[in-house]
């Protein structure tokens, strides 16, 4: 698992994205300036597995200075003796030369663990897309990645219930919500950004899921309308379920929350909300509309302008 500040370090490059316009009137005053060599591996027949935008405009924000980016689809990658050894299983993969202006950019963060070999410093599993290359197809499987306080991810779960609502989406498409935590210190369980509500809560909606699966959505969408509240029961209640329920299964629900959070280890998913689709292809909230037969979850159930396409996504 990555250190914590190696993930502030890529937070802190996303948060650039959102001064691309900034970044873009940089460039033509650096013009001078030395490129950032990047070379980005892609999946050559999936756009999801391309570069992604956002991030190219956050490093060079970050850097101050013109990038020079070289794609190599993943087919030749994975022929070619210079990539050997590399983790070629998720696509778009971002190596960045080891330059001098590189190093003095990274150096203590690639002392601090971030992958890097001696020629690059390798951005893994950190676009807000991306193609799971060697992972088991799931077939109109969408899962949402969320911490359950995390405003965003309430508005990910309110655009489902909108489209569940209104009949936008295929009868045949599964959807599965999981939740992200981290490992836990001293007494507790789990850690999670938003604190220990926030983790009991998780339980909670898993204890609903597994149990009472057909209240499931009706209770996100009471409990959502203030989800930062303790009155929880309450919201229990107007969803149909005994609030007394949840300490006879409470253990059940800790358990099922440890295999959320394993899983979202392993596939490197830190930030709220995120989608996977079939098992494979991960998106976020303005790009899961996207994909054929979930255009439903477009901003009001429209297709959003390629302004708004292009607009980075909110995230915890």
């Amino acid at each position: 698992m990555r250190s914590a500040k190696i993930i502030s370090l890529a937070m802190a490059v996303f948060m650039l994205t959102a001064t691309a316009a900034q970044a873009q009137k940089k460039t033509k005053k650096a013009a001078a300036t030395k490129e950032i060599p990047i070379t980005v591996i892609v999946m050559a027949d999936n756009p999801h597995g391309g570069q992604d935008e956002a991030l190219n405009a956050g490093l060079q924000n970050f850097f101050g200075t013109p990038l020079k980016i070289t794609t190599v689809n993943r087919e030749d990658a994975l022929k070619d003796p210079k990539y050997k050894g590399l983790n070629l299983d998720y696509m778009p993969l971002y190596l960045i030369k080891r330059t001098p202006a590189v190093e003095e950019k990274f150096g203590q963060h690639i002392k601090n663990g971030m992958p890097a070999t001696e020629e690059f410093v390798i951005f893994e599993k950190q676009t807000r897309h991306g193609v799971h290359a060697g992972r088991p197809r799931k077939p109109n499987v969408l899962e949402i990645f969320v911490m359950s306080q995390c405003p965003f991810g309430a508005m990910a779960e309110a655009r489902v219930i909108d489209a569940k609502k209104l009949g936008r989406l295929p009868n045949d498409v599964q959807i599965d919500i999981k939740y992200i935590v981290g490992p836990g210190r001293g007494d507790e369980p789990f850690s999670s950004l938003h604190g220990t509500a926030e983790w009991e809560e998780n339980v909670r909606q898993e204890i609903i899921k597994d149990k009472y699966p057909n209240k499931f959505w009706k209770y996100l969408e009471i409990r959502n309308k203030n989800y930062k509240s303790t009155l929880w029961d309450v919201a229990a209640e107007q969803a149909g379920i005994n609030p007394k329920v949840f300490r006879k299964y409470w253990n059940r629900g800790v358990e099922l929350l440890k295999q959320d959070m394993e899983y979202t280890q392993q596939l490197g998913i830190g930030a709220s909300p995120t989608f996977l689709w079939e098992g494979q292809t991960t998106l976020d909230l303005n790009s899961v509309w996207q994909i054929k037969g979930l255009e439903g979850l477009a901003p009001s159930g429209q297709p959003a302008s390629p302004a708004a396409a292009q607009a980075p996504a909110g995230a915890c």
